[in-house]
């Protein structure tokens, strides 16, 4: 009897796409904030930067069901990478942006081929004890990482030698987007191919992959590190536009932040990223505004009507007519 990848993946599993409002949406909003909103580039900047470590944090726990609280190790590592290169190598973005997610692939790689064989709780705690180990070792390590210090005063390379970082953010958001769009296509294929269906399938049913011969841990030290190096790019971008690499990159807060960012926005969802992330560092922005002392009362207040009334994120609401709507089939990643 032959077996098929086909016949472990639950019904509806394999992508039909056709192009819906929100292949674009995201797009033009980003551009309409560009035009319209100035004077918070620099915020938008950071919300991009943001999306793209969500995207690298769903790939690995939305499609490949890896449950992790350690994935700021990986965007501090791309960080204290591009930071390092800019200052003692090259000023040069682009290359820097390589250094850092090759830096953040390596620890991916190397982590993930020990911790992967576990699960559950036992998993969750190993991979925020790498993310402590990591921030110790930037905080002894001051002749590379400045330890409490950190590191300041890199300053990028013009973009394609023409284009050069202002003080408005202009080049800094053009910048993060594009790279927001490399990512969310990178996210995408993956996600949509043979090896995106086959690691979907391991978190569906780990066992019943084995039987259809798939290395189940290969997969996942596979899809475990590609997650880290999109997180590297999205660490690079911060110190990057930044300019300023610290400890607070290595932190569980990080990990556990944008953890309830893609929640909101809904895990395993390619859009997830796009809606709560935005969403999440909006409300901050304007609770702190609002009231400096009492905030997070607001945020958390929101946070629990999230829950209650959308567990599945933001996605889930009215999945079926959202589907409709924008000419998705269940089962397509969004």
């Amino acid at each position: 009897m032959k077996l098929d990848i086909k016949n472990v993946l639950p019904a509806g599993s394999l992508p039909h796409y056709r192009l819906g409002i929100m292949d674009v949406l995201p797009w033009v909003v980003a551009m309409a904030v560009f035009f319209t909103f100035d004077t918070y580039l620099s915020l938008g900047a950071q919300i991009l930067i943001m999306v793209i470590f969500g995207l690298s944090l769903d790939l690995a726990l939305g499609f490949a069901g890896i449950n992790t609280l350690g994935h700021a190790a990986f965007f501090g590592v791309g960080a204290y990478a591009a930071g390092w290169y800019a200052l003692n190598v090259s000023p040069e973005p682009f290359t820097g942006l390589v250094v850092a997610s090759a830096a953040a692939a390596v620890v991916g790689l190397l982590s993930g081929w020990l911790l992967l064989r576990t699960h559950g709780l036992a998993l969750l705690m190993l991979t925020m004890v790498v993310t402590v180990l990591l921030h110790e070792v930037a905080n002894a390590w001051t002749s590379v990482t400045g330890g409490a210090d950190g590191l300041s005063g890199m300053s990028p390379a013009p973009l394609f030698g023409v284009f050069q970082f202002d003080l408005f953010g202009k080049t800094a958001y053009l910048y993060a987007l594009g790279m927001v769009f490399l990512t969310f296509l990178i996210v995408r294929v993956v996600a949509n191919s043979p090896f995106g269906l086959s690691i979907r399938g391991i978190r569906e049913n780990a066992k019943r992959m084995h039987l259809v011969g798939a290395s189940v841990h290969l997969r996942l030290v596979a899809a475990y590190t590609l997650s880290a190096a999109l997180a590297g790019i999205a660490g690079g971008l911060s110190a990057q536009i930044t300019k300023t690499v610290s400890l607070d990159r290595l932190t569980f807060q990080l990990s556990g932040d944008i953890l309830i960012m893609l929640i909101i926005g809904g895990v395993g969802r390619l859009y997830g990223a796009f809606i709560g992330i935005p969403l999440y560092m909006l409300m901050l922005d304007r609770a702190a505004a609002i009231n400096p002392f009492h905030w997070m009362f607001f945020v958390g207040l929101a946070l629990i009507l999230l829950v209650r009334f959308a567990p599945g994120g933001l996605m889930s609401l009215g999945d079926k007519p959202w589907m409709r709507v924008f000419g998705k089939r269940e089962g397509a990643g969004q």
